[in-house]
């Protein structure tokens, strides 16, 4: 199974409303080794489905292309956050496989 490590920042997107999302941006070099490996893989949106660990906590997401990013980004959901103490800001480790390589 193909997997990285590496550590980036916790960050919040508000999209107007009451609603607001966490996600962290994959470094620059592993976005460009994900799109090789999976061109001919990608679902919906161009997302490619992870499984991700973040501390002691690992769970299955998908990771998606962000425009304004340049790079893919990772959600990563409240109980995530809460079970690893993570805040908008916070910079953390990060285990991610990819599933589903044809």
């Amino acid at each position: 199974m193909t997997a990285f490590e590496f550590e980036a920042p916790v960050w919040k997107w508000s999209g107007g409303g009451a609603t607001s999302w966490h996600f962290i941006t994959l470094p620059f070099d592993v976005t460009d080794e994900i799109d090789e490996l999976c061109s001919e893989s990608k679902r919906g949106f161009g997302s490619v489905r992870v499984r991700a660990t973040i501390g002691s906590t690992s769970f299955t997401t998908s990771v998606f292309p962000s425009n304004e990013q340049k790079s893919f980004i990772l959600p990563v959901k409240a109980t995530v956050r809460k079970a690893e103490g993570l805040a908008d800001g916070t910079k953390c480790g990060v285990h991610l496989a990819l599933l589903d390589l044809s």
